[in-house]
């Protein structure tokens, strides 16, 4: 049996633990022109921890949080949890009806939301069965001020005591298939996993500073901006912004992080940046991670080659908290998601559960000791998930000689051309080895017969038109590539991709039958 303990409390863990352990000085975030110590976080996540039990509220109790990432948000973050409460960060992207669920799903009686982003919120209060107060980062008229709701609170607070296995913070997802789930992640969790990167990983230490481009309502910005860092005492780069390209390295030259946490869009689009080596200063980056897609190995090579550090791919999902397969500093295997990380066991299965061999593709499962407890208010969709020990992840891979993984896309996403399974990442890979292309996505696609073949849409570097011509050329270099019936059959030239705030490509809007570019060249 757990005994409740203040030290169970992962925000004694990411926070007091290191002002105990003599780190009160010690930069924790940089944001703007300033620069907070972890002794001037504690004070005002202790702050915010006192004003929310002045509000009844405590353990288990949940706290929706809408903002950008500015320090008030991660002050938010570690109060709740501080006082045993339960945050759930909500991604600022979503529509008002996906707001109104996760907050009557969640069930939360106090919501704290950034006044750029009151209008959305307000359009979604129409319809709130639970939420009693309002609390707004900024100025709106009517509405309680954050700084108003903090500034009599006490600024000493001690963590309440709490089961590891209590609930520390809710992720919901990005509901591109069906309604948002609520991922519930423990105490323990936060402890463990992060450790486990911070150490194993990405070798971290108290002086190393840290830019991620996926935000805090994400599951891997999370861990990326707070979790992992703070579990060592080092320090936070929070990019209020919109994390595009030029953003991302005029951060990087002003900020000078140590650890670039970035997606292959981002790096994809840094690297196409005009004046890259004359604008730009990347010197203070000792290394780079990447998730959330399979990593290009053009994209691996071109980095290198331009920045002289390394990319460490892999993968992750919310269920398992963060990345559970990673490559690893001075052994990288460009292209693969190298090999599961301490404390985690991979297998790969059929349809039917069998385990595979070697050079397979199959279903990828993990099992380790820092997942998700399952999502909330969803007993059934647990049960297709989390398998006891084990969780199904919903991607495809297989297995190498040497042990190292090759993600081939998400389940779903998998083409099946001719009886055979293509990989889009595989196909989306060697278009973008073109010279002439930027970008490209690979869905599946029915041809007359109601055969499904590979598709691409393709976006053009800069310059360059559609043609027959260019795209007869891109399909026989493709053929050159691998194997010719992965070719795509059709190539659309389009202007963007659908993605997510992240990057992340968005295959579903280009699966679906109804969906009609409206960026077409």
């Amino acid at each position: 049996m757990h005994q409740e303990s203040a030290h169970n409390n992962a925000a004694w863990f990411l926070l007091d633990r290191n002002i105990e352990e003599g780190g009160a000085k010690r930069p924790a975030l940089h944001s703007g022109d300033k620069s907070i110590s972890y002794a001037e976080v504690q004070r005002e996540v202790n702050r915010l921890g006192n004003a929310l039990l002045k509000q009844g509220l405590g353990i288990e109790d949940r706290v929706f949080l809408l903002s950008t990432d500015i320090p008030e948000l991660v002050y938010a973050l570690l109060g709740s949890m501080k006082i045993g409460a339960v945050p759930v960060v909500a991604n600022i992207m979503l529509p008002p009806k996906d707001i109104s669920y996760i907050l009557n799903d969640c069930r939360a009686r106090i919501a704290v939301v950034h006044e750029a982003l009151f209008p959305i919120f307000s359009e979604a209060r129409k319809e709130l069965r639970h939420l009693k107060t309002v609390v707004v980062i900024g100025q709106v008229d009517g509405e309680t001020a954050y700084s108003e709701f903090v500034r009599s609170a006490d600024t000493e607070l001690a963590a309440t005591a709490v089961s590891p296995d209590d609930s520390a913070v809710w992720q919901y997802s990005s509901g591109t298939t069906g309604a948002p789930k609520g991922v519930i992640q423990m105490h323990h969790n936060i402890e463990r996993h992060s450790l486990r990167i911070a150490k194993g990983i990405w070798q971290a230490t108290k002086t190393d500073r840290v830019l991620s481009v996926a935000k805090l309502f994400f599951g891997y910005g999370q861990g990326n901006q707070i979790y992992i860092p703070f579990s060592v005492g080092a320090s936070t780069v929070l990019l209020a912004e919109r994390p595009t390209p030029d953003v991302v390295a005029g951060t990087i030259t002003k900020y000078r992080p140590t650890i670039f946490c970035g997606v292959p869009t981002s790096f994809h689009g840094i690297l196409h940046l005009p004046n890259l080596g004359k604008d730009y200063d990347f010197s203070s980056v000792r290394f780079a991670t990447s998730a959330g897609e399979a990593l290009p190995e053009s994209i691996i090579k071109a980095w290198t080659e331009t920045f002289g550090h390394e990319i460490v791919d892999g993968l992750g999902s919310t269920e398992c908290f963060h990345i559970f397969i990673s490559n690893r500093q001075k052994d990288i295997t460009p292209g693969s998601i190298g090999r599961p990380i301490d404390g985690f066991e991979v297998k790969l299965v059929d349809e039917k559960g069998l385990e595979l061999e070697d050079g397979q593709l199959g279903n990828l499962m993990v099992r380790g000791d820092s997942f998700a407890a399952g999502y909330w208010n969803k007993c059934d969709m647990t049960r297709r998930t989390f398998l006891g020990e084990w969780v199904r992840t919903g991607d495809k891979a297989y297995r190498d000689e040497k042990g190292n993984y090759w993600f081939s896309g998400r389940g779903d996403d998998m083409i099946k051309a001719g009886g055979i399974w293509v990989s889009p990442v595989e196909v989306e890979s060697a278009v973008l080895q073109h010279p002439q292309v930027f970008e490209c996505c690979v869905v599946g696609a029915r041809d007359k017969e109601g055969l499904e073949k590979p598709k691409a849409y393709v976006v053009l570097a800069a310059g360059v038109e559609g043609s027959e011509g260019l795209t007869r050329e891109i399909q026989a270099f493709v053929k050159a590539k691998i194997a010719p019936y992965k070719y795509p059959r059709w190539i659309e030239y389009v202007t963007k991709l659908p993605k997510t705030a992240t990057g992340k490509l968005q295959r579903y809007k280009l699966r679906d039958k109804n969906f009609v570019p409206s960026n077409v060249r």
